[in-house]
């Protein structure tokens, strides 16, 4: 814009050119402005949105908070329909006598005694204001608003938890209205579902038969508790023999797909036990394969990899995920360590007679306990899960899997893969296999037997602490964890197939779901002696087990 002595060129320019000027140089400048993002990152048309909602939600209320009683009710079913956030407060604050006014601004005086700005919810008062009255059927029609303001919620969990929290309820007509209108313009699936069932479970008090008989068709199958228990009460108290011959069908398919999904998580679970096992028996399948060694010291590697854990985590006590990320290989390094240690300073020369090598390993898994509680402590300690690991996958109202029995069964999984990667991609893999066939000749062909035996009892050592790492995260980690595993490992590894990675994951997973099918019947101690029968028993008939190894000195 040009100036002259001060005074813009506008004001000689005619009446409609200079409104024509000052309409574009808005335009331009709202155009700026959405584009526009303050230092916070919030974006300025966002920022004015939420205050034009607040001023709108302002004018609503100042106008049924100063008109009649019919105008209040016109009023308060316009503020449930908007969404804003404090909609469902301040119809329960009109309906508990607790919304305020004095003339010029609506309050909201808390359960806790406390008044705030109706709209901001920002801390004001007023001596001047006076309780909002309403009557009777404003009151009833409140409830049903209460509920609507939180089904309109931008939301969709609170929608949802709105559509649960009402099925639990008794519906009125007015209120299934609602809900049917709310359906119409309802965009996710979720929460159209979840508002279908409440609809239906409203039906089921319909004075028609054929009503109730259509609400149990939407309701077959659904898993939700209120559900189940209103059907059966429906099949327990209605007069029509139709209806409840349709509740009783509707009542045998929901309880159908909860057995369904009962046996999935069981089967889950089982997996998961399984994976466990897996992790505890790779190391000893390794090492009784290959040198024949009955290592009782087994449990106490696992155990030197749970405190390897927990030593990282409380050197990285704010940050859980480094902590354990840190600790994978660490406890492979540590419990590998000790395990070369443990060849060459005393199993090396017990080869051969296997019942001394028994009794130092066993002593030996005295002293490691006896350094634990010497160095540590006698006493469990605790470790910290990552906040990604804790908590559950709810994949429906009957079906639920924790977070850290999917990541040690993932990996158990991984672990097993790398593994099998090693023993069969790589040169200590190909010695390893040569030794545990035949020993004699992988030494004509100059195989370093006592190296191989070194290295592979390192391994084997340090797969087991590597398994340490996993149960701590699903027990807490002492001297004594590691005897809990031993006689399992063991078990896993000779039903399996002594020396057959193979066999010890078939082992493993089978046991693991035998066990967990076993426990809801039979009880935890009874499965547990129902499966080591039975493994006594398959021995019997195969007693190299399921996957033997082959060679010539394996089938020596």
């Amino acid at each position: 814009m040009v100036h002259q002595n001060g005074v813009s060129l506008m004001l000689v320019l005619p009446t409609s050119l200079s409104r024509w000027l000052l309409l574009m140089f808005a335009l331009g400048c709202l155009a700026w402005s959405n584009g526009y993002a303050d230092e916070s990152g919030m974006h300025l048309p966002i920022e004015r949105e939420h205050i034009a909602a607040d001023e709108v939600l302002r004018e609503q209320l100042l106008a049924m908070v100063s008109g009649s009683l019919r105008e209040r009710r016109e009023m308060a079913e316009l503020i449930a329909a908007t969404g804003h956030d404090r909609a469902s407060l301040i119809l329960e604050a009109l309906l508990d006598s607790r919304l305020l006014f004095d003339g010029e601004q609506v309050l909201l005086r808390t359960p806790q005694g406390h008044s705030e700005d109706a709209v901001t919810g920002d801390a004001a008062d007023s001596d001047t204001a006076r309780i909002v009255a309403i009557n009777n059927p404003l009151r009833n029609a409140l409830r049903d608003l209460i509920a609507l303001a939180d089904l309109a919620h931008h939301q969709a969990s609170r929608r949802m938890a709105a559509a649960e929290r009402m099925m639990r309820g008794t519906l009125s007509e007015n209120q299934i209205a609602l809900l049917a209108e709310r359906m119409q313009v309802e965009s996710h699936e979720g929460v159209r579902e979840a508002l279908a069932t409440t609809i239906a479970l409203g039906q089921l008090q319909h004075t028609d038969p054929s009503e109730r008989i259509a609400a149990l068709a939407v309701l077959r199958g659904s898993l939700l508790a209120p559900v189940r228990a209103r059907i059966a009460a429906l099949l327990d108290s209605d007069t029509d023999a139709t209806v409840r011959e349709h509740a009783r069908e509707a009542l045998k398919a929901i309880e159908g797909r909860i057995a369904l999904y009962r046996f999935s998580e069981n089967l889950f679970f089982g997996l998961s036990m399984g994976s466990v096992l897996l992790l505890a028996a790779l190391g000893l399948a390794i090492t009784f394969g290959v040198m024949g060694v009955i290592n009782m010291a087994h449990g106490e590697l696992i155990m030197i990899g749970a405190y390897t854990t927990w030593f990282l985590q409380t050197l990285l006590p704010h940050n859980l995920t480094l902590a354990l990320l840190l600790a994978i290989p660490m406890a492979f390094l540590v419990s590998g360590a000790v395990g070369v240690g443990m060849e060459r300073g005393i199993i090396r020369f017990l080869y051969g007679r296997p019942l001394e090598t028994l009794l130092a390993t066993f002593g030996i898994s005295l002293i490691l306990q006896q350094a634990v509680r010497s160095i540590f402590s006698p006493l469990n300690q605790a470790v910290a899960s990552p906040e990604w690991i804790s908590g559950s996958l709810a994949l429906n109202p009957v079906l639920s899997l924790t977070w850290n029995r999917i990541y040690v069964l993932l990996f158990a999984l991984l672990v097993f893969a790398v593994l099998l990667l090693i023993l069969k991609r790589t040169t200590l893999g190909l010695k390893v296999r040569a030794v545990s066939q035949n020993r004699p000749m992988a030494r004509a062909l100059g195989v370093r037997a006592n190296w191989v035996d070194a290295s592979t009892f390192g391994l084997g050592a340090g797969i087991a602490g590597v398994a340490g790492v996993a149960l701590a995260q699903l027990s807490n980690v002492g001297p004594n964890m590691g005897q809990g595993y031993i006689i399992d490992s063991f078990m896993v590894v000779v039903f399996g197939g002594v020396g057959n990675i193979w066999g010890t994951f078939v082992g493993a997973l089978g046991l693991g779901v035998m066990s967990k099918f076993l426990e809801p019947y039979a009880g935890a101690v009874l499965a547990k002696i129902i499966v080591l029968l039975f493994i006594i028993l398959f021995i019997q008939y195969r007693p190299r087990g399921l996957f033997p190894q082959k060679g010539r000195s394996a089938e020596s």
